[in-house]
Formats: C-alpha cells, structure tokens, sequence
C-alpha cells in the first residue's frame, strides 16, 4: 500500500527536474518544436501547398501559412474524413474530436497519437508537480472520480470519432484503473441527470479522495449529494483533498464549492482543449499556469486589439508582454497550422511562462463600443461576493440595447445559491470593479450613454434547464460568460426561468 505513494514521489521530482529544464530555456524549446513540426509535415498535403520546403524561420511560416479557424481548415478535414492520408500530418489520425461549433455546426478535430500522448502526460504531469511541490500523496491510494463525457465511440472511414473526455478515458493509466470511478458503464450514459444520479450510487461509499471535472459539472454532483445525504461532501467523503478543473474559471465557483464541502481542499487549474493541451498549474500560490512549450505546440499570439484589423501582427513566444490580451494561435502535431482557437489568453509571468484565459476572442460585449471581456465579467462578479456571504451557481451577461424605460444596460442573469439580501448593493459593487477594469465602460457610464448594470434572477437550476432544452447539459458544454446579443437572455426569458 505504501509503494504507490514513493513512487509517486520519486517520480514527481524526476518529472519536476524536467519541465524546469525546458521552461528555462523558453525561446529555444518552442524553435526545436517549430523546426519539428515544419520537417515532419514537409511531404503531407497541407506541406506541400504552401512551400514547407521553403520555411526556414517563423518570418517564412507568416509568409506561407495564413491564420485560419476551422472553416479555413475545413477543406483539409473533409479530405481526411473521406479517407484521404497525409493531408494535416503524415499518415491518418488515430481519432476524431468531435465537437460543436458556433458557426461551424459540428467540427471534427483531428488528434494523433502524439498529440494524444501529449495530452495524458500533461494531464500526468500536472498532479506530479503538484505532488512535488505539496508533498501530498494522501489521494494516490484512494478513489478518484473523473466526471466526463461517455467514451463510447464512433467511426468514419476507419478513425475514431468521440468527445475529448470520452477519448481520454481510454487513456486512464492501468496503475489508476482499480481507482478510478465511476465504472465504464456509468461513463456511457449519455443522459446527464442520469450520470450524474448513477455516479452517486457508485461513489457514496467509496474512499474519495480526487474530484476532477468542469467546475459547473462537479457542482451539480455535490449539490445531488447533499440532496440526498443531508451532509457535506466533506463529510462523506472524509479523505478528499484535491479538486481538479478546467474549461472555465474557478473563482465564480470557490466561494460555492467550499460551502458544499464544508473546507478548503487544494486544487489543480488544466487548460485542455481537443485541439491540445495548453497549461497547467504548477504551483499552488502563483497566479497563472505554466504555458506547455515542449508538447508538440508551436505557439504564436495577436493582440485582441489589433485582430481584426486587416494584417493584424504575430507575435512569437519571446516578445509577448505580461497583461496584454492575445488571441492564441497554434500550430501542432496533430496537424493544425496557424490556428485560431478563439481563446485570448494574458501571460502573468513570462519566467517561466504562465497564462490565465481571458475569455474567447467572439464572446465579448461591444454593443456600445466597450469591448467587455470575460476575464473582465468574472473579476467584477468575483469583487461583489468577496468578503460576503453571497454565493452563485452560475451567470451570464448580454447587454440590454433596447429597455422600455431609461438608458440601455448589461443585463446580469444570475443564479444564485445564497442570495443578497440587497440586489441593488451587490449590482452596485460589481459595476464599480467593471468601471475600474475597463476605461471605456466607464467612459459610457459617466458619460450617461448607459447606465450601471442590472441584476435578473434565475430560478433556481434554471440554467441547467435552459442548457437541457438546447442539448448541452453535460458533456463538454458550459454557458457562456457573456455575448453581444440577446440569444441566451431571451431565450431565459421565453422560457420563464427568471424570477
């Protein structure tokens, strides 16, 4: 029983010595990648057609590889869908990601065995740093929970078609699958309420002691778990001490979660995506994750001011600036080139390199020309509930161009779990953060062109009930922080799920 934990420890530091090796030498880790990645698709489809031969620097891969979404890319996937080999990368991927697009409709995002590879010794490495870095390997013997989508899988033309978490889970290493819940069958249900009542069962009278999932996913399983103990998840599960998360930020989420365990527990920030494995949380008390350099990911940046500017400039690793909101761009060995993800990431540190998300470069509200960001959203909420008793569940923002009476405004669609006792008091507070974070939201608000924002209830489990009709509860999904429309906003309004 005690073998596990020193190993665990033994190869932590192993592990620990050699990302401080490559996070050290930033600049040249991230051109051994380029280097890399141009040499082994030189002879692909994609190579070919734009002179890989010719690229000897990053000022000839601006030159000969435009920056591209999925619908720039799309002609290269359908061939590769249709059966076609050596198109993005050499061979054929050994899966397909599927996913959902805004404008695209489904996408299917190609994952070789490097790149997948890459992503379960992120995933690896993230909890081997911790462990390093802690000393903590209480959780190694105890059970661990994943919540993520069914790893039951499709096929086209001979490649595995799935969702990201569903690939994964073929992935949990044979050391961790005595751990690992809940069962395969469980995973499979497609239903969410029903997974999440059938992983319940599974786990009530296990030895808990890692959580992992989207924050809003783990949410609902604590709060069905109070529901039908009437304890907190502290309580019943005794050992847990680490919670670890991705897709969005935690913050919103925190002050909820410990009020549902009844304690602190340490936790680990992931960046994964289908399209890769971005960063990780290494250290507990910086702020930020460390940006994956030596995973088969050439990164490049523009600035979200300049985006969509015509030409707007690419940035390279090494003249990046701490504070500035980028868009992410990437290039990896899964064949994508120049690729917008659509997220906007700002660097904390740049010795090592760390980020936080921002928010994504399409999810903004500018309906009066104030360009409100996500990163900006979650700050301004996290400043109204800090220092109070007031916990939420979930929110989301879209702006309120046409009102029946006054000014326009944002409108904030909360759900709450432990509400204010004065609505107008907390909508004050976070307007003000708003105001200080973004000049030009200031500029309207004094400047009488709007007026402070306001707060609209949600009823409660509304959000869950909207994200059902629309088939996105569960799996990957999570609602957006905010929009330049009203979508989402009337649809909670059709739907009557504001109070």
């Amino acid at each position: 029983m005690f073998l596990k934990p020193i190993a665990a420890k033994l190869l932590a530091k192993k592990v620990s010595k050699s990302v401080d090796a490559w996070s050290k030498r930033p600049v040249e880790t991230q051109e051994k990648v380029f280097k890399d990645l141009i040499s082994s698709a030189v002879s692909t489809h994609f190579g070919k057609d734009h002179d890989f031969k010719g690229i000897k620097s990053h000022e000839d891969f601006i030159e000969r590889v435009h920056v591209r979404d999925y619908e720039g890319l799309r002609p290269y996937v359908d061939m590769i869908i249709n059966g076609d080999k050596d198109i993005l990368w050499p061979g054929k991927p050994l899966y397909f990601a599927k996913t959902s697009g805004t404008t695209s409709g489904v996408k299917y995002i190609p994952i070789t065995e490097l790149s997948i590879q890459a992503q379960v010794e992120a995933s690896r490495n993230a909890i081997l740093l911790y462990i390093n870095e802690t000393g903590n390997t209480k959780f190694v013997n105890g059970k661990m929970i994943f919540l993520q989508g069914s790893p039951e899988l499709s096929e086209k033309n001979g490649i595995n078609v799935g969702r990201l978490s569903g690939i994964s889970a073929h992935y949990v290493p044979k050391y961790l699958q005595k751990n690992r819940l809940p069962s395969w069958e469980t995973n499979c249900i497609e239903d969410w309420e029903t997974k999440v009542n059938a992983i319940i069962e599974e786990t009530l009278d296990e030895n808990m002691t890692v959580i992992a999932g989207i924050p809003s996913w783990v949410q609902m399983y604590f709060e069905k778990l109070k529901e039908k103990t009437s304890k907190q998840v502290g309580d019943i599960f005794k050992n847990f001490n680490l919670f670890i998360y991705g897709g969005v930020n935690y913050e919103p989420y925190r002050a909820k979660f410990e009020k549902l365990i009844g304690r602190k527990v340490d936790s680990i920030e992931l960046y994964p995506a289908s399209e890769g494995f971005f960063a990780f949380q290494d250290k507990q008390n910086e702020r930020g994750m460390l940006l994956l350099l030596n995973s088969g990911i050439f990164y490049e940046f523009i600035k979200a001011d300049d985006f969509f500017t015509e030409n707007p400039k690419r940035i390279a690793l090494k003249n990046v600036e701490i504070g500035v909101n980028y868009v992410m761009i990437i290039s990896t060995n899964a064949g994508l080139w120049a690729y917008n993800l659509g997220d906007t990431v700002e660097f904390t540190s740049t010795s090592p390199y760390r980020i936080i998300v921002s928010g994504r470069i399409k999810h903004f509200i500018s309906a009066f020309g104030e360009h409100v960001i996500g990163k900006e959203i979650e700050e301004a909420m996290n400043a109204g509930i800090n220092g109070t008793e007031i916990s939420i569940s979930e929110f989301t923002v879209a702006p309120q161009i046409n009102p029946q009476d006054g000014l326009p405004y944002h409108e904030w669609f909360v759900e709450f779990d432990n509400p204010p006792k004065n609505l107008s008091t907390l909508a004050s507070r976070i307007d003000q953060s708003l105001q200080e974070q973004n000049s030009y939201y200031y500029d309207l608000i004094t400047g009488n062109v709007l007026q402070p924002l306001i707060i609209t209830n949600i009823q409660k489990g509304g959000f869950n009930t909207y994200m059902k009709t629309v088939g996105k509860l569960g799996g990957q999904n999570k609602i957006p922080r905010l929009s330049n429309d009203r979508k989402i906003a009337d649809a909670l309004y059709e739907q009557q799920l504001v109070n």
